[in-house]
């Protein structure tokens, strides 16, 4: 039976329980505009403990968490700013994403928006991540609000609809009588505990990975190319031609590759990129190699050459080299599940065997491109062995292991989410005060303080509304 069923059960279940949890405890349960708070005591002495025990080093760290929220605040800013440049100036962005820019994490988001760029997310998932998340976050600001001598009233959990979050209610009248520096090391300390969980969880995912995973094949992407120019053609579809940009046979085409002689050599390509070539006048375009590979359609992983397992781009390259040009060769590949085996005749270039296949590329075109592959370097050891060397991995305890490693991969993706959005110098967010604070200390004066949180706030609401209508627009 498929895990869906399960976790979906299991989803049932949660929601029956907390229905069940809240009515019978109903008199801890407070209204809060839109939100419904359970109130308990739990987790307050922990605060206490933790607050005094660790008080030396605690206090002097208040400067490295305020550091902290300057930073994300400012990157945030930045990356909010470029991405919506980019987003509203980009006539397919909305398109290609897919998801609106502002949008709950819920589960299986992914299969909702058929968003194949993300893995799964289960809501086994979502309740731990929720607790990982929140659980360090609000303890933090407990902890810090103790150091600075302002008490902790109690602590809980809030309900929007079937939404969960924790909070730690301080008491705010202490909190605003407060030095500003005080208010700031409480405001960013939620912050700081989720870069450390981020941390720690990237970390975990790359031993899990070194641990739990082995390379089990090279993946490719596209057959060999090669530039052809227009004024070397001699022949489309076997038929000569005395003009390279003879157009009337490729219209007649209803192959999915045409092929082309080109300086006594054939290539194939794709009618749609070489009509699109003629009509931009280029000089020349890129055809695919007539390759032994494209000729027997060879496509998946490639897992196994003549008798030996795959497991890197440069191993396939050397035991290519080691045959001869008309050398028949077995190659086994896998794809999903399936199993496929080819037999074929190696073909010649410049003097050597020659299979005619591209490894998988690093896509690194326009701002979300290199926010991808920045993300996977350092958090998604999986995906950056398959972009840097063409190697896909394994997991030796088979489907278990695959959930496990993205269930970390998610840690790190939400927590590093989290300590960004923040930070944004909005009304919503630890941010929004700790931006208010800020001017507020800068200018010595409150109401300039106030005009400055309101003006951010509503600039980036407008900006965020813009993505919003541009990406109603893209999609319906």
């Amino acid at each position: 039976m498929s895990f869906i069923i399960y976790d979906i059960g299991f989803m049932i279940l949660s929601v029956l329980l907390v229905a069940i949890f809240l009515y019978t405890r109903k008199h801890n349960l407070k209204r809060q505009g839109i939100l419904y708070l359970y109130h308990t005591k739990v987790g307050i002495k922990f605060i206490e403990f933790v607050s005094k025990k660790f008080s030396k080093i605690l206090k002097p760290m208040q400067y490295l968490v305020v550091s902290c929220g300057y930073f994300l605040m400012i990157f945030m800013v930045w990356v909010l700013i470029k991405f919506a440049y980019v987003y509203l100036r980009s006539p397919s962005a909305a398109s290609d994403l897919k998801i609106p820019v502002l949008m709950p994490l819920v589960p299986y988001l992914p299969e909702l928006f058929k968003l194949d760029f993300l893995p799964s997310f289960y809501f086994t998932y979502w309740i731990i991540i929720i607790a990982v998340i929140a659980i360090p976050h609000e303890f933090a600001h407990g902890i810090f609000a103790r150091i600075n001598k302002i008490k902790i009233h109690s602590t809980g959990f809030g309900f929007l609809g079937p939404f969960l979050a924790a909070f730690v209610e301080p008491d705010e009248k202490k909190m605003e009588k407060s030095p500003k520096f005080a208010q700031l090391s409480v405001l960013a300390a939620g912050t700081f505990a989720n870069v450390i969980v981020t941390i720690i969880f990237a970390v975990l995912i790359w031993l899990f990975f070194i641990s739990a995973f082995s390379p089990a094949g090279v993946q490719f992407n596209a057959y060999s190319i090669s530039a052809v120019n227009f004024s070397e053609i001699n022949a489309i579809n076997d038929a000569g031609v005395a003009d390279g940009r003879e157009i009337s046979l490729v219209l007649n085409s209803n192959e999915s590759l045409i092929n082309l002689t080109a300086n006594n050599l054939t290539y194939f390509v794709p009618p749609a990129l070489f009509k699109k070539a003629i009509e931009e006048n280029r000089e020349f375009f890129f055809a695919y190699d007539d390759s032994p590979a494209l000729r027997a359609n060879l496509t998946g992983t490639i897992i196994e050459f003549d008798g030996q397992k795959i497991i890197s781009q440069e191993q396939l390259k050397a035991l290519i080299l080691t045959k001869n040009p008309g050398e028949k060769v077995q190659i086994k590949t896998k794809e999903g599940e399936e199993i496929k085996e080819y037999y074929i005749s190696l073909g010649e270039k410049d003097g050597k065997a020659f299979l005619g296949i591209s490894p998988l590329v690093i896509q690194t075109t326009g701002l979300l491109g290199e926010i991808k592959v920045k993300f996977i370097k350092f958090t998604d050891p999986l995906s950056y062995q398959r972009y840097l060397n063409s190697v896909i991995y394994e997991s030796s305890l088979g489907n278990f292991g695959i959930f496990i490693y993205y269930l970390l991969w998610w840690l790190v993706l939400v927590n590093l989410s989290v300590a960004l959005m923040n930070m944004v110098p909005m009304g919503i967010f630890d941010g929004g005060r700790f931006f208010f604070l800020t001017i507020w200390g800068i200018t010595g004066k409150k109401k300039a303080a106030e005009w400055a949180f309101k003006i951010s706030t509503w600039a980036i609401l407008a900006i965020v509304a813009a993505m919003m209508i541009k990406w109603l627009f893209a999609i319906f």
